[in-house]
This record gives structure tokens, sequence and C-alpha cells, in this order.
């Protein structure tokens, strides 16, 4: 589930019958009223609950309303105060125009529930309910988002065996080449990729994370970065991404879906 920050658009070919991929922007305003969010190539929400008995709840409910698809396209993670539901073709590594048809399904099946589909965004938008299983569990929460690893090299097919290998990885679907990007084989740890470099730069650190955030979400945490004590490196590609830095200079980017097309 990669996306470089310079990548091409990803895509697959449409299995709705329509023709044509659909772009990026096209996706996020597809679903964003649903409660999802474009994210690293996914579509991505959460649903608040009070207990594990009602996740699981959801969860039922969640591959019931994605019926035979639901193994070629969704999975979840269910917890006491949430469950959190993420849609990706997994033959093609991208989101078609199955996967926004079975957001609508899923939104409206935990609807029935009572309960919603949201990408828990910071900040004054947050709508009431946002936090219900934040609450029942005490535990603080943050918007819906995925983490990839950027590793800087000068010979990207030299180490890419090395990271493949001591990480327990695999090639992402449709993505095998010597410079192609690695993924977790069971989704649980945060996919790598790998930044050419055209010169030796030891006093700049070579690995650094790109946490992908909804693109309402991006100021927000921004915001709460450089609050912290984080400087703005630069904005140049927003808002692809920004890069920030702690205060010794040890950079991560938030970035989003947007200025990609």
């Amino acid at each position: 589930m990669t996306e470089n920050p310079l990548s091409d658009p990803s895509g697959a070919d449409d299995l709705s019958g329509r023709p044509g991929k659909p772009t990026r922007r096209e996706i996020s305003d597809a679903v964003g009223d649903a409660g999802w969010r474009y994210i690293l190539g996914t579509l991505r929400t959460s649903v608040p609950v009070p207990s594990l008995a009602r996740g699981t709840d959801v969860a039922a409910r969640a591959a019931a309303a994605a019926g035979d698809r639901a193994d070629g396209s969704l999975w979840m993670d269910v917890r006491g105060d949430r469950v959190v539901l993420t849609l990706q073709s997994l033959a093609t590594a991208a989101v078609t125009r199955r996967e926004i048809e079975l957001a609508h399904r899923i939104s409206a099946a935990v609807g029935e529930l009572g309960l919603r589909t949201g990408p828990e965004i910071a900040g004054p938008e947050s709508r009431p309910g946002d936090t219900v299983g934040q609450e029942a569990a005490g535990r603080e929460t943050r918007s819906d988002q995925l983490l990839e690893i950027a590793i800087d090299a000068l010979d990207i097919a030299a180490i890419r065996p090395f990271w493949k290998a001591v990480m327990g990885y695999t090639d992402e679907a449709g993505a095998a080449g010597p410079e192609d990007p690695l993924v977790d084989p069971v989704g649980q740890g945060p996919a790598i990729w790998f930044q050419q470099m055209d010169a030796p730069r030891p006093q700049r650190n070579r690995i650094h994370f790109d946490v992908s955030v909804p693109h309402d979400e991006a100021p927000h945490r921004i915001r709460a970065a450089l609050a912290a004590g984080g400087v703005l490196v630069s904005d140049s590609w927003a808002p692809a991404f920004w890069i920030l830095a702690d205060a010794e200079g040890n950079e991560a980017c938030v970035t989003t879906w947007q200025g990609r097309d």
C-alpha cells in the first residue's frame, strides 16, 4: 500500500464495468460524505464502539455488506474502542470503483446499528459522537492514518533484498521489480519504499517516516508537530507532502493523496 511522494497515479482496471480507473480526486470525492478517506492507496474509516462485543457486531455487519467481495477487498482491525475498516483490491493494491461501492454499502450497514463511519479528524470539524469508543475505553484517539518507512539508497537493488529478508516482507501486488516497495504480507507493519540518492549524505538521516493522513487532517497534524517543537523543512511539494523535522533534524513527512494526479 505504498505511494511514495512523487509516484505516478496508482490504480487498477475498473472492475465494475465503467470505463477507466478513478483518479485520486474522484475516489476521495466519492467516499468523503460517507466518512471514508483515501489514504495511501486505500479507503479507510473508523467506527467508534463502546465494547469489543459491539466491535464484533460491526465487523460481522461489514463483512456481510461486502458479501463475496469481502475476502478480496476488505480487512478490519477490531478493538474494544473502535473498528478500523480498510478497502483495497488485494489483487492489484489499488482502489477501484468496486471498493468505492463497498464503502457505501458498509457505511449503510453500520448505520443500521446506530453507529457511523468516520475518519476522526482533529479540530472543530469533529462531530458529536466521534469519541464514543475513546471515552468508554479511557483512551485517546487520532485520525485514521497509515505509516511508511522511506530509505534513501545509492544502490536500491543491492539493499532491497536485505530489507525484504530481515523484515519478512514481500513484494506489493504488481510491483516486484528490484527497486519497488516492500509490504508486510499480513498487513501489520508499515510499508517500505526506497528513495534514490545521487551522492552520499553523511550529515543527513537516511531513513525517515512518511505519515499518510486524510487530506483534511494534514493541517491539524502539521500544526501539532510544530507546536511540539518541530520545524517545517519544506512545503515545496504540498499538498502531496510536507517535510518536518524534530529539534535535532530527524525528518518525517506528512503526506496526503492530493497533488499527485
